[in-house]
């Protein structure tokens, strides 16, 4: 044997391992309670160990404080679900045996979500639209009434624009985007209710907003439309 090489004791050994896990596995090391508890001393009179058991701890707390955030937003999620409202509106969507009549189970499932009219809103220039349930709203509307990309909207006026003179005295008005194909025109679901706040509740807007998701699917399918 070499003489420059030299035999290590096994303890030693044993202990440069250690080293050597632990500088390559310092995240495995932080997330292990367990293992922590074996390699921290007990002794206050090491201030380096104290100073290491005080930073894996406070690793350890911020970790948990995560994670238990991420649990509770989970079960938030999960926990709301979806009102019977919005259950009868897909099953009769998905019932609809034409597009006139997915059409009229959309205006007629106004009720279910608290409102007095429902209609479908889509954008062109100087076009009529004789099918009931669906309104022509001028180019630019959607994005006036959404924002640029928004989703949905709840609002306290405007229920004469896009619901037509019926809308007037609506004091509360529900748009959600319609994406019912990528050159088709922007389209909203509208509802409008005499009640003031009547979608301000989270439930009722996330309900609607599955809806809206539930119709323009039922729609690109009508219209043998792609998915997008």
């Amino acid at each position: 044997m070499n003489e420059s090489a030299k035999t290590a004791e096994p303890g030693q050994a044993a202990a440069d391992a250690v080293k050597t896990y632990i500088r390559m596995h310092r995240d495995k090391l932080a997330a292990d309670g367990e293992l922590l508890g074996l390699l921290i001393p007990e002794r206050d009179d090491i201030g380096a160990a104290r100073d290491l058991q005080r930073f894996l701890i406070d690793r350890l707390t911020a970790e948990n404080v995560r994670l238990r955030q991420e649990r509770n937003a989970l079960a938030g999620r999960t926990g709301q679900g979806l009102g019977d409202g919005v259950r009868r509106f897909v099953l009769d969507l998905i019932d609809a045996r034409s597009f006139a009549e997915a059409i009229s189970v959309t205006v007629a499932a106004a009720p279910a979500f608290g409102a007095d009219r429902a209609a479908i809103c889509v954008e062109a220039e100087g076009a009529e639209m004789r099918t009931q349930g669906v309104r022509i709203i001028p180019p630019g509307t959607t994005e006036a009434v959404l924002g640029q990309g928004g989703t949905g909207a709840i609002l306290s006026g405007g229920g004469e624009m896009l619901l037509g003179p019926a809308g007037a005295g609506f004091r509360s008005i529900a748009a959600f985007r319609v994406k019912i194909g990528r050159d088709a025109p922007a389209a909203l679901l509208v509802l409008g209710a005499a009640r003031e706040a009547a979608f301000e509740d989270d439930s009722v807007a996330n309900d609607l907003r599955f809806a809206a998701k539930a119709l323009e699917r039922a729609i690109r399918a009508w219209l043998d439309l792609p998915k997008i």
